[in-house]
């Protein structure tokens, strides 16, 4: 068997797509029984949405996703219900593209962010996965050892139904098993980045549209004067969404020390209390505590296993960052496996993935914290407090709209915390301008892009190391289509401008000569085999008519020329020589330009 997936959450399942669409065999094993039972992660970002969209499965999320117009705004509450004024809105502010009506957000990528809860989009990627790799998608077999040597990994594998053991012999091994194991068994440890507090949630079916308003908005930050905290509340469909959900996941904060979070039966009274709901009917399906902390792995890989999603990195749920990092990973990760298991890569290139992915997972930890800071911050601010009554913290809250002078810095302070939570619910730059630096990456002596914002404002590029920017192609037909489509799986992309004909050629030389997996297409304005109708790719491209960039298969540049060469076939081969980590014969420039002589039958 060339790969084992140990886990399978949204890391384990889409690296389970993504190899099956490379040809890859693998087997996946999961210790729980089936998938996940918490709703969790619910959040997916756009290009999260562009991978999925690559195994077959975003149709059907999308379907079952959040609408667009239920999911455009976040917003702040006075309490939700309980007194007089309660439930007033403070603030909104758009979220993850404002469903679609941002334009910095729908310039970025030709899919949009959905919103679809962990309980939901689990069984999707399963039933997918179960279609692509029959009978090797197996869960309730749990890994109980794991040993390695210079030319794989054998795993004990016991069917936890019936206690069967059994061995599997692999060439390497994902571990996405949420760090239960696989961490412990090949002496990978953790770094904390921080611990901010703890939280109980509870998902439960209710009817809360009486209660609520705003029908545009996905998740609600109630400051409750009966808690002296902060309540959030996310609608979970699955049928109806905004005000009019059928099922909702309610978190509370609590301190660290109060034991009424053990308990179900306080959390349950508590979370009634702070939204002031009373005995108002609530069917609660699971109620689950965690702790707001980061988490990352001291290391990526160990040998022949290499770790992905929660395995790797753990983040508060600030952000939306988890589930959209885990997807990243193992799209990072699919398709240098395959290229090492075919032949084409040597092992080194494995270690370029945690060159490239852990610097970006640490960021987005961090960031999630970040997040999860600024709203302490506004509780803070205003002064809320468990210790404090109802009345007195209902007090607190109303000087935010008293038109007091003396509460006027305390209202502009707690806005400003409300406005730069476009940190967390604008944050494009982080889910998307983020750029590699890795032996599989060759600079060209650039800088990066400037950007004014370096989480909100996204600058697309294509400086090696940076996605491929979005543009819609057309063809000759006008058939249109983005271009990240023109990117093949397990393949790279030479795309060059419209007068790069040597560039195309040596590419194609050399893919022959070796073989080595290359596409070609020349695209421009006017001229070329693909046109750019709108002059998006030609102000984004960052080469002349003449140059080229080399894109990756999981679509990053890797090599950029800005423009021609003298010898074009040299240049590529030492781009893949590097790039696959493994010796590529170049030939000499003479020879590249050297005419064919022809005999005289020829003529």
């Amino acid at each position: 068997m060339p790969i084992l997936i140990v886990g399978g959450g949204g890391a384990g399942l889409t690296a389970s797509m993504l190899l099956a669409g490379l040809g890859v065999n693998t087997l996946l094993v999961s210790a729980l029984p089936t998938t996940s039972t918490l709703p969790k992660a619910h959040v997916l970002n756009m290009r999260a949405m562009e991978i999925l969209q690559d195994v077959g499965v975003a149709q059907e999320i999308e379907r079952r996703s959040t609408p667009a117009e239920a999911m455009a705004a976040t917003a702040f509450y006075a309490g939700v219900a309980g007194g007089d004024g309660y439930g007033r809105r403070i603030r909104r502010v758009e979220c993850w593209g404002a469903g679609g009506a941002d334009e910095n957000w729908a310039s970025a990528s030709p899919t949009r962010q959905m919103n679809l809860p962990q309980i939901r989009l689990e069984p999707v990627l399963r039933e997918r996965a179960e279609a692509l790799s029959p009978g090797r998608i197996r869960f309730g077999h749990e890994l109980i050892e794991l040993r390695q040597d210079g030319e794989g990994a054998t795993a004990v594998i016991r069917e936890r139904e019936g206690g069967r053991e059994y061995s599997i012999r692999a060439q390497y091994v994902i571990g996405a098993d949420g760090g239960r194991i696989i961490p412990r068994l090949v002496g990978i440890g953790y770094e904390g980045l921080g611990v901010l507090g703890r939280a109980a949630t509870i998902h439960a079916t209710a009817d809360f549209s009486g209660l609520l308003g705003d029908e545009d908005v996905l998740l609600r930050w109630c400051f409750s004067p009966q808690a002296g905290t902060g309540v959030v509340m996310v609608p979970m469909g699955p049928e109806r969404w905004g005000t009019r959900s059928e099922e909702w996941v309610i978190h509370l904060n609590y301190q660290a020390d109060d034991p009424r979070a053990e308990s179900d039966e306080a959390v349950e009274s508590d979370i009634r209390a702070a939204i002031g709901i009373g005995d108002q009917p609530m069917q609660i399906h699971m109620i689950t505590r965690w702790t707001l902390e980061g988490v990352l792995a001291s290391r990526f890989r160990a040998g022949r296993v290499l770790l992905a999603g929660d395995a790797a990195h753990r983040h508060p749920p600030t952000g939306g960052l988890g589930l959209t990092s885990a997807i990243h990973d193992v799209h990072n990760l699919c398709w240098k496996l395959a290229a090492v298991i075919s032949g084409e890569a040597s092992d080194a290139l494995l270690d370029t993935y945690e060159a490239e992915r852990r610097p970006v997972d640490a960021r987005n930890v961090q960031r999630s914290l970040e997040n999860a800071v600024n709203h302490l911050q506004i509780t803070m601010a205003l002064e809320l407090s468990p210790d404090s009554s109802e009345q007195e913290n209902w007090a607190r809250l109303q000087r935010l709209w008293s038109g007091r002078a003396e509460d006027e810095q305390l209202r502009r302070e707690v806005l400003r915390l409300m406005r730069a939570s476009s940190m967390e619910f604008g944050e494009l730059n982080v889910e998307y301008g983020y750029a590699y630096e890795s032996a599989a990456v060759l600079p060209d002596g650039s800088e990066p892009v400037a950007t004014p914002d370096d989480v909100r404002i996204y600058e697309p590029a294509t400086r090696p190391g940076s996605p491929l920017p979005h543009a819609w192609i057309d063809d000759e037909d006008g058939e249109r289509r983005p271009i990240k489509d023109l990117v093949a799986p397990g393949r790279f992309l030479l795309i060059a401008g419209e007068e790069g004909h040597p560039w195309c050629d040596a590419a194609r030389e050399l893919a022959g000569a070796h073989p080595l997996p290359i596409d070609t297409v020349r695209i421009g304005h006017v001229d070329g085999e693909l046109f750019d109708p709108r002059c998006t790719w030609l102000r984004r491209r960052g080469i002349g008519p003449d140059g080229a960039i080399l894109v990756r298969p999981d679509r990053f540049v890797a090599w950029r020329s800005i423009g021609s060469a003298e010898d074009p076939a040299g240049e590529l081969a030492r781009a893949f020589a590097q790039i696959l980590a493994r010796p590529i014969a170049m030939r000499e420039p003479a020879a590249a330009n050297r005419p064919t002589q022809r005999s005289e039958a020829d003529r």
